[in-house]
């Protein structure tokens, strides 16, 4: 199965040796092939080399792409000479699909800059964006200005911007469960809706009353509840937790999966804290572990924004998010922090885990009340930290985002935690403050700042800060 789809647009001009367009078209094309992702392009039977370079060309591509609107995930525009940039900017308004766009200039060789051989790639690359800042169309850029397309670091490129188009379409098409209302305490996580639906993302609720009402019509022998019974105990290890307990877990957890498959929905925020205890006897953590371990992440205290941020990363890096308090100062570094929670971190972000019982909640409901979380400590390496949150009285959409990395740091705590180090952590605690960001963020163990930030900036049109340190 694919990857991806790719309509791609092969520019031509014939002042310019036309087998340099045929020369893009098959090197393309076997590239996408190479990489996994189909390809939606004219043929050589359709247009003189499969190439775009007049207004019937034009016509004839954007016809070819509507007709498959409905599989392309972006663009990529390639210019393996100067190109016609009203053909590149036509074929685009036509066909109207309202994806990302990249734009691909290839490099000239320093032995070969005869009339013969010269692309001017390099000049055709402004030539074709200044059409598309005219026309409306927004557009992404490769790292470098040039790049030859037979390289790794091309390759990169094709795979980053995968990354941004499964972002856009993502969040765009985003349908967000919130289980519960968000606890009384917590007017952080507070957010519009209806700033949320303006970007495509769409809010379902449920009332915990009813999945607690659904819980308890399960029976506890029932094949269902066994099987997730099983699941669970292949997830986490249970050694330990009462099997009342775990039964219960089960049962909410076969009551979310079926809530999420009858909305449609993506991923979900949960009301824990405490209503979660006090009236179901278990915290939610390891169910919601799970599903951001399958990439269906899952917030806490109903932060739908949160879940967004997790949302973006995941489908970025197409790996499992967390979300996680900026908790802690770590010493006198002042470059590294803290992040923790109770915790339902994913699986796979553990060095090593178990199942326990929520330590800060139990003080006040019982311990018997509250097993189920997830907890240990987060494995070193990489990681990308996202915010999005929704600001009412500018009517806008705001994030933040960066890099840093888990350290081996020493730490003895509870629930799941790790040590952040982050370059110039001061001026973006700073910024967070100053603008009102909630205390939440979303993390990912991988490096895809400069995907998200794409998305989110270029094609959602959000207001992004991007913390390069």
């Amino acid at each position: 199965m694919a990857k991806g789809t790719f309509g791609l647009i092969v520019g031509n001009r014939g002042f310019f040796p036309d087998e340099l367009a045929m020369e893009g078209h098959a090197v393309l094309t076997k590239l996408l092939k190479k990489l996994g992702y189909d390809c939606v392009v004219l043929s050589v039977a359709d247009t003189k080399y499969g190439s775009v370079e007049s207004w019937e060309d034009a016509k004839k591509c954007a016809a070819l792409f509507k007709s498959n609107r409905e599989i392309i995930d972006g663009v990529i525009v390639t210019l393996p000479n100067f190109g016609d940039e009203r053909g590149v900017a036509d074929a685009l308004k036509l066909a109207d699909l309202d994806v990302p766009v990249l734009i691909h200039a290839w490099d000239d060789t320093v032995g070969k800059m005869t009339i013969a051989h010269r692309r001017d790639s390099f000049c055709g690359k402004m030539s074709a964006c200044n059409n598309l800042v005219q026309y409306g169309i927004p557009f992404s850029l490769t790292a470098l200005h040039t790049m030859d397309p037979k390289t790794a670091a091309f390759e990169r490129e094709i795979e980053w911007f995968a990354s941004v188009c499964r972002v856009v379409k993502g969040i765009a098409r985003c349908r967000i469960g919130a289980l519960g209302a968000r606890p009384a305490a917590f007017s952080t996580v507070r957010y519009s809706e209806k700033l949320l639906q303006e970007s495509g993302i769409t809010v379902e609720t449920l009332d915990l009353s009813e999945a607690f009402g659904r819980a308890g019509a399960l029976a506890d022998d029932s094949a269902d509840v066994r099987a997730r019974i099983k699941a669970i105990a292949e997830y986490v290890p249970t050694k330990g937790i009462p099997a009342a307990a775990v039964v219960k877990m089960a049962k909410l957890a076969i009551v979310v999966d079926r809530w999420m498959a009858d909305a449609e929905l993506d991923i979900t925020a949960v009301q824990c804290w405490t209503s979660m205890e006090e009236y179901f006897g278990v915290v939610p953590c390891t169910i919601m572990s799970m599903l951001s371990e399958s990439l269906k992440s899952s917030a806490c205290e109903v932060d739908v924004c949160g879940a967004v941020g997790m949302h973006a990363l995941a489908l970025a890096s197409q790996s499992p998010s967390a979300l996680l308090d900026w908790n802690n100062n770590y010493g006198t570094d002042p470059n590294k922090c803290v992040c923790f929670h109770c915790s339902n971190l994913p699986k796979s972000c553990f060095s090593n885990l178990k199942m326990d019982y929520q330590e800060i909640i139990a003080g006040t409901v019982g311990k018997e009340n509250t097993y189920g979380t997830v907890v240990g400590r987060i494995k070193p390496g990489p990681m990308t930290f996202a915010r999005v949150s929704t600001f009412d009285s500018e009517g806008v959409i705001g994030a933040y985002l960066g890099e840093g990395r888990f350290t081996k740091d020493k730490l003895d705590t509870f629930g799941g935690f790790g040590v952040a180090e982050i370059p110039e952590l001061q001026t973006l605690l700073q910024y967070i403050c100053e603008n009102g960001f909630e205390h939440h963020v979303a993390v990912n163990l991988s490096e895809c700042a400069r995907a998200v930030h794409e998305a989110f900036d270029n094609y959602l049109g959000w207001d992004v800060y991007w913390h390069q340190g």
